[in-house]
């Protein structure tokens, strides 16, 4: 395992966002950062463990796989009652 501390913009790239999402997901949803002096630092490892573990989702769990079709594009409501789902 890498034991790299990484920044602000290294965790952004690596979850595809924004700066101001990790900064606002610190405050309000638990990201696992370290404040070292004045920024922020990051073990890759605990960030992945914390969006695995449905905190990224506010802590409710993602049910998107529950409403796609068979090539994963979301299915119409029509689609899943014509399956005898829904």
């Amino acid at each position: 395992m890498d034991g790299r501390w990484v920044s602000v913009e290294e965790v952004a790239s690596h979850l595809g966002v924004v700066k101001e999402t990790v900064y606002r997901w610190i405050e309000k949803r638990g990201l696992p950062a370290h404040r070292v002096g004045r920024l922020w630092k990051f073990q890759l490892a605990e960030v992945d463990d914390w969006v695995k573990s449905g905190d990224a989702n506010g802590g409710e769990e993602s049910h998107a796989t529950e409403s796609q079709g068979r090539n994963g594009a979301p299915r119409s409501r029509n689609q899943a009652a014509d399956n005898g789902q829904g």
